[in-house]
């Protein structure tokens, strides 16, 4: 087993009070319940599975979940402990994902969200699919022969948008 130290416990609220994304789906606990519910689709996928030779180690899994909670408001531990956005880029490229599966991609992702029961809210879920939707949208460019594909930037750090978590 693989494990992470956590270098930094931010990540809980944003200064107006308004929870991070990061901590409204349960932190890391929540994160890896989903994505291990994702990877575990992906295994199984006939369209997905071949990118990952039918089996998704337990070290990308991780990192996966790594790269998530950052870009949801959690620590910033896949920029300082593995590589940050290059890093991330460097994965990607030469894959040549394909728009099939890009969407099979996002859609397996909202299915695991369910079966790992992250909040239903729609806010909550607009958010982190809206997240989806860009970022595999830019691994798609990023992955192809592409020469305009940005080297080198910061993490992205995913917001709300326009609909904060409604809270009664």
């Amino acid at each position: 087993m693989i494990t992470l130290q956590v270098l930094s416990s931010r990540g809980c609220g944003m200064a107006d009070g308004t929870p991070t994304i990061y901590a409204w789906a349960g932190g890391r606990a929540g994160f890896e319940r989903w994505l291990n519910e994702f990877y575990d689709l992906v295994e199984g996928d006939d369209l997905l599975g071949p990118l990952f030779a039918g089996h998704v180690t337990e070290e990308h899994r991780v990192h996966v979940v790594t790269w998530w909670c950052e870009v949801m408001g959690g620590p910033a531990d896949y920029t300082e402990a593995l590589g940050g956005y290059r890093h991330m880029l460097s994965k990607h490229r030469g894959l040549g994902i394909t728009p099939d599966q890009r969407l099979r991609f996002v859609t397996l992702l909202s299915r695991a969200a369910d079966l790992a029961g992250l909040p239903a809210d729609p806010e909550f879920r607009a958010a982190i699919m809206g997240y989806a939707e860009w970022g595999t949208r830019l691994a798609v460019h990023n992955s192809g022969d592409a020469t305009d594909v940005v080297q080198s930037a910061p993490v992205p750090r995913w917001g709300w948008g326009v609909a904060p978590p409604y809270q009664p």
